[in-house]
């Protein structure tokens, strides 16, 4: 075990692996990583799965009996996708007997399906039941017509992950939406203590827009005060969710849930690999260190941390006041900040239908492949 990664768990981080792969999980390496490199939970993504299923041998088989047995191409997709799920979170039950909240495998909804409450929900549901593991987390976009969704599966008993939050509006929508499908659940007679939730927050692509945005400002006022503030908005919003995530937590309506048995929807760092290079590759991790959060890395993030990365204590408590600030300026400077927050969560759909459509594009071809 890499004494880097050991000492960010222990700082109170579960370290997630986003990443998925049959070969991962066929030849022992994501035991291996839950062994020696403190992962403890999966997040998935259909460019994930379709790299994997594009490079690897071992889903020929299942392809091509899918496709003697006259399976289309959706239909395939949901039965590598839910095996190698199923799969993954056999491996990570140990971890999911073992402690409070690890031990996750996450799954997508169908991308397509965003802006439809009621198709997100029986996709969910669809999901849930064919991975039939208590461990996965059913990944549900945190659109406005998903908000509806999340709480009508929660209320149902199944587990999530909200995705795609950029705003701390959206955010306080998500634990809001959460609450309500536990208060459902709770009415209903269901166990809260087997519901788990995250919300996956996502980082690096806030300052990837802000900063574009305040380069722009420095080149058309001809000066650089803007410039100082890149690679800074996204800790900053991050630091603020987390301020909005203490607050909630502490108020009695949640306090009420917490006594009846319900666990805290954690919140969960997402896209925090750097894609700017100028920053330091381990950015998104060092500087969103505090209990009681998840961070979901690329491979090459978790190891650049293991090699070269930094636990600085908590570097997220105690710093809403300054990260407000932060942000203020960066709005002083010209930046509309709802409107980077709108322009975000429309990339993010688009970004989430693009991955699909590669996903059916990549396995169609295996299934060509295989009926050839």
């Amino acid at each position: 075990m890499t004494d880097r990664l050991k000492a960010l768990a222990d700082a109170g981080v579960s370290i997630w692996l986003d990443d998925l792969s049959r070969e991962r999980i066929e030849s022992g390496n994501l035991a291996d990583l839950v062994k020696d490199s403190s992962v403890v939970g999966v997040t998935t993504n259909p460019t994930i799965f379709a790299g994997a299923i594009a490079d690897g041998e071992r889903y020929d088989a299942q392809v091509k009996a899918l496709v003697a047995d006259g399976k289309g191409v959706d239909e395939v997709i949901f039965e590598l996708t839910t095996e190698d799920v199923r799969n993954a979170c056999d491996v990570l039950a140990p971890v999911a007997e073992a402690t409070a909240d690890d031990g996750r495998v996450s799954i997508e909804v169908e991308p397509t399906l965003a802006n439809d409450t009621e198709a997100t929900i029986a996709s969910a549901q669809a999901l849930w039941a064919a991975v039939d593991r208590p461990n996965a987390l059913i990944k549900i976009p945190a659109t406005e017509a998903g908000l509806p969704a999340i709480t009508a599966v929660i209320a149902q008993g199944i587990s999530v992950n909200v995705t795609l939050i950029f705003s701390l509006e959206r955010y306080r929508a998500v634990m809001d939406a959460y609450q309500a499908g536990l208060e459902q659940a709770r009415d209903a007679g269901l166990d809260l203590s087997r519901i788990r939730s995250v919300a996956s927050f996502f980082v690096s692509r806030v300052d990837s827009e802000v900063d574009k945005r305040l380069e722009a400002i420095a080149e058309e006022q001809g000066n650089d005060e803007a410039l100082a503030l890149r690679g800074k908005a996204a800790v900053a919003n991050a630091r603020l969710a987390y301020a909005a995530f203490a607050e909630v937590t502490a108020a009695d309506r949640w306090q009420g849930l917490a006594a009846a048995g319900a666990n805290s929807q954690r919140p969960l760092w997402a896209s925090t690999g750097v894609k700017n290079p100028d920053y330091p590759d381990t950015l998104y991790v060092t500087d969103l260190v505090v209990a009681n959060t998840v961070n979901t890395m690329p491979e090459k993030t978790m190891q650049a941390f293991a090699d070269h990365g930094e636990v600085e204590g908590d570097t997220v408590s105690g710093r809403g006041s300054a990260a407000r600030s932060l942000l203020d300026q960066i709005a002083a400077a010209g930046v509309d900040w709802a409107d980077v927050m709108k322009a975000l969560e429309e990339e993010g759909v688009e970004k989430f239908v693009a991955s699909w459509k590669e996903l059916v594009e990549t396995v169609q071809g295996q299934m060509d492949k295989q009926a050839s």
